[in-house]
């Protein structure tokens, strides 16, 4: 556990180190968020403000990661050192693509960025490899946790990896929905992945719990510039990051239908639009305000720093559950 809360601070302070640093370059380069006209009319004050400052923690994780796998290999724990660096590709890999495609609508001013093909290509393409190392190259198993039942299932490789595929998938789509009020994504995800680097200590995985530890060190970091009102916004650089490392640590820990419980936040933002978008093809009116979820409730006329305290509680709450159903 010691361990664990040195990998965090380290993180946080290298965090915020680097956004110092970083926020005045994106200003400079006038990487600036752009807001929908037919949105709440309050994030319009939101234009030009710092976005890709998933950069931020990207680089704080590749920075702690590196020095991390340097000292475990130091000190001959060559097993943890090297299962570190599965989660890392993958969670980078994710958070790499989010950059090329903010930085082709931001800095090169094409505002259809990476053509959807090529993004959900790379997405797959690295979420394979992910899971065929984990299952095949760490020899990991495909057995998969029930929760409430408190049992495993051991699920046919043919069926687990495309289902470890959607879960991955599923999720980096729905932190990207939930990525849309001032700390929002951050703070909610700052939740899930304590809850699931607790369980990582539980499970005595240190090497889950490490990189969860390293990451929440890096999202509080950022928080403290993300926060209303923001500073600096994450963008699908960070999105995409941080549904990589709820994903990548779920099915490393083989909790990933926990994911249903402790991250319903962000389901219920991606059911939202789901069913935004088939009721208005069916009846021509929007069952929502607004989709994905948290506009719904800003046109209500929640306050953004109440729809992100209302949100983190409830993920609070049921991370609380998750960790009674383990």
């Amino acid at each position: 556990m010691r361990i664990e809360t040195s990998m965090l601070i380290v993180a946080f302070i290298i965090s915020v180190i680097l956004a110092f640093i970083i926020i005045p370059i994106l200003r400079k380069l006038k990487v600036g968020q752009i807001e929908r006209d037919d949105g709440p009319q309050s994030h319009l004050k939101k234009q030009g403000t710092p976005t890709m400052g998933g950069i931020i923690m990207i680089l704080t994780v590749i920075i702690v990661i590196t020095a991390s796998y340097v000292y475990f290999i130091m000190n001959g724990d060559k097993d943890i050192a090297n299962k570190l660096l599965p989660m890392a590709i993958l969670t980078i890999g994710f958070g790499i693509i989010g950059f090329i495609d903010d930085f082709k609508k931001l800095v090169l001013r094409n505002t259809k960025g990476l053509k959807p093909s090529y993004k959900m290509f790379g997405l797959l393409v690295i979420s394979v490899m992910y899971v065929i190392f984990i299952t095949q190259g760490l020899n990991m198993g495909t057995d998969t946790y029930i929760p409430f039942l408190k049992t495993y299932f051991n699920l046919p490789i043919y069926i687990y990896i495309p289902f470890a595929i959607i879960v991955i998938l599923g999720t980096t789509n729905a932190i990207n929905l939930t990525d849309g009020v001032d700390g929002l994504s951050s703070s909610v995800c700052a939740i899930i992945i304590t809850c699931l680097t607790i369980i990582g200590i539980i499970f005595k995985m240190e090497e889950a719990s490490l990189f969860g530890s390293i990451v929440i060190g890096a999202i509080l970091g950022f928080l403290m510039f993300n926060l209303y009102p923001a500073k600096v916004i994450m963008g699908d650089t960070g999105s995409l990051f941080l549904g990589g490392v709820i994903s990548a640590i779920a099915l490393y820990l083989k909790v990933p239908l926990l994911l249903l419980v402790i991250a319903l936040i962000p389901v219920l933002e991606t059911i939202s639009v789901m069913i935004q978008v088939a009721y208005f093809k069916k009846t021509g009116k929007r069952f929502f305000k607004m989709a994905p979820l948290h506009h719904h409730f800003e046109l209500e006329g929640w306050k953004e720093n109440k729809v992100v305290i209302v949100f983190s509680l409830v993920t609070l709450g049921l991370s609380i559950v998750g960790l009674n159903i383990i």
